[in-house]
């Protein structure tokens, strides 16, 4: 998948690493944004807090 991705960014090796940058911190924002937000009420994580 990432060398099918790399062989498909246009330009030379500066320009490539450039959007593979942006395309992580693209994908990073989506998560922590948009993913964790939608899933974190249907996990059963407890608070943590004292019992006493």
């Amino acid at each position: 998948m990432y060398g099918w991705i790399w062989r498909h960014l246009p330009g030379p090796l500066a320009l490539r690493l450039l959007q593979v940058v942006v395309l992580i911190a693209a994908v990073v924002a989506l998560l922590f944004f948009v993913v964790f937000p939608w899933v974190e009420p249907m996990l059963p994580i407890d608070s943590g807090g004292s019992t006493g």
